[in-house]
């Protein structure tokens, strides 16, 4: 089975190109609904002990958790504590699942791959991309969404340039959705053994 790591900067159209290869039958394990989930069930006594206020009616409320750590490197450090464990347990069921099932191909959207040196849980890596300005003007139409937020959240992030540099494969979802659906078969197909190098 290989695995495939993909990422990208925040923008560049991760999660649409997670769907693409979801849609072409490749099974994707995405850390952010992990989270999502955790949020909901495992996660919420622990987070609830760390930060009180920050559980509503048995769901953490991911606003008041943003405003409880921004800013705060310790409290982050804590919350990662919790629940990096928890997303690996669940990644490691999701890569033990298909590996009994004999699945040839999975991918694992990692938004921080790189920023958390996650390299070493992939055979390979793919990195959605664009031009700097379509990023931004993707990242600024977000509700809530300043340019204050963009640049921080950017300082935080391995640059693009680096991350196309050192990836397998690039995605770039600056031409259109369609080029990029057409790159994300290709590398299905290269991946497979049953397309070109």
């Amino acid at each position: 089975m290989i695995v495939l790591g993909l990422t990208g900067s925040i923008g560049m159209g991760k999660s649409t190109t997670a769907a693409m290869f979801a849609a072409e039958g490749v099974p994707v394990n995405d850390a952010d609904a992990v989270v999502h989930e955790l949020y909901r069930g495992k996660a919420v006594p622990l987070v609830a002990a760390a930060f009180p206020q920050t559980v509503v009616d048995g769901i953490v409320d991911r606003n008041r958790l943003s405003t409880a750590v921004l800013g705060d490197s310790a409290a982050l450090k804590r919350l990662e504590a919790i629940v990096h464990p928890l997303v690996r347990e669940a990644e490691m069921d999701f890569l033990a699942k298909h590996r009994a099932a004999g699945t040839p191909l999975v991918v694992l959207d990692i938004p921080l791959l790189f920023e958390v040196g996650a390299e070493g849980r992939v055979d390979r890596v793919a990195v959605v991309s664009a031009p700097a300005d379509v990023q931004r003007s993707r990242v600024l139409a977000r509700p809530g969404m300043t340019a204050g937020k963009f640049e921080a959240i950017l300082a935080k992030q391995v640059p693009d340039s680096e991350k196309r540099a050192r990836a397998d494969f690039v995605i770039d979802t600056g031409q259109g959705m369609e080029p990029a659906r057409r790159e994300v078969v290709r590398i299905i197909g290269e991946l497979s053994g049953g397309g070109s190098a």
